[in-house]
């Protein structure tokens, strides 16, 4: 199954059009590489009703399976990514951001300083990267094999075959 993904990027500076956006399109890149079909993209500044308003939109509105934010999730008083995602999301999905942070804990000791977030609105799966393209890339393949059996999951009906 191929699935539709959208890559938002948190960026005051580059919302105002004072830095490129390197983030969103190495994910992009990434998510391409992998087979997912990129929806859509978007710039927004730190601001939690922008972001939550554009989660609300790739999940409802443009019924995505995945989006992944980058940027908003340190210890800035300005980064409310965490906080946004988790005004919308149903359901936490605290695994994945478990695995991401032990994962960049191996590469670098500020691993741990992520606050980023991950979970379910409906059947589409929200997760939260940091703002660098390196760290949001290793983060995002820290996970990216279970995340889509994750996604198989989310879509199904039922229960899914979790076995094997």
């Amino acid at each position: 199954m191929k699935y539709r993904a959208a890559v938002i990027t948190v960026s005051d500076s580059c919302a105002r059009g004072e830095r490129e956006d390197a983030s969103g399109p190495a994910l992009r890149e990434r998510l391409e590489g992998l087979g997912y079909e990129v929806a859509y993209t978007s710039v927004v500044p730190d601001e939690r009703e922008h972001i939550g308003k554009e989660l609300i939109k790739c999940c409802d509105g443009l019924a995505v399976n995945l989006v992944l934010t980058t940027g908003g999730t340190g210890f800035a008083k300005r980064d409310v990514t965490p906080e946004a995602t988790l005004e919308v999301i149903d359901r936490e999905t605290r695994g994945i951001s478990e695995a991401m942070r032990a994962a960049s804990m191996l590469i670098t000791p500020r691993g741990c300083l992520s606050r980023g977030v991950a979970g379910l609105r409906g059947s589409s799966l929200i997760i939260n990267l940091p703002g660098s393209p390196k760290g949001a890339v290793e983060n995002f393949d820290a996970v990216s094999e279970a995340i889509e059996h994750g996604l198989k999951m989310a879509a199904s009906d039922g229960s899914a075959n979790c076995a094997g």
